[in-house]
């Protein structure tokens, strides 16, 4: 990541102070699970302290998220961690995630993303229609197998490559129908 997540959280306090997906019960969710989790962070007496419904939900964030810095980098580290648990949408919304995310390969995530969308473009009946003609083409190898001797000598070649069972099995194949 580069830097630390302290340094994120610096960097992404403004973003989380005036996110209006933090409320009042999400900010709590977050206190909560820094204090039963890891109570070394936030002890019961800051947990309280920071669920003061009287003072704003922005202040008592702003002041948590002062508080987490001065704990240090692992306070930080766990506070991400609950806010990806409780609040998945907002963690990637955050600026430093949104950073880190255009940071990688801009060739290479697009692609695979249009790719997946272009390939479901087709529909059902594409489908459907390129089944239909496998079936067909089984059918019609089935059935035609008989009068036409080259698919059989095809099959021989294609054992060429194959591993020893694979092998004796097409060409065990072949010999058969060579001499019916």
């Amino acid at each position: 990541m580069g830097d630390s997540f302290c340094e994120q959280l610096t960097e992404d306090s403004t973003f989380l102070k005036h996110d209006p997906r933090l409320d009042t019960e999400v900010v709590d969710k977050l206190i909560l699970q820094l204090n039963r989790i890891y109570p070394q962070i936030l002890t019961d007496k800051e947990a309280t302290k920071f669920r003061n419904l009287d003072v704003p939900t922005s202040v008592r964030l702003g002041e948590l998220l002062t508080h987490l810095q001065g704990k240090g980098e692992e306070a930080c580290r766990e506070f991400y961690r609950a806010l990806h648990l409780h609040v998945e949408e907002v963690y990637y919304s955050l600026p430093t995630r949104l950073h880190l995310r255009d940071s990688l390969d801009p060739l290479k995530l697009p692609q695979v993303i249009k790719e997946r969308h272009a390939l479901n473009d087709r529909g059902p009946l594409f489908f459907m229609g390129c089944f239909t003609f496998v079936v067909g083409m089984a059918f019609f190898y089935y059935y035609s197998e008989a009068k036409v001797t080259g698919g059989s000598r095809a099959l021989g070649m294609a054992a060429l490559g194959l591993k020893r069972k694979a092998q004796e099995v097409l060409i065990w194949y072949t010999e058969e129908s060579l001499t019916k």
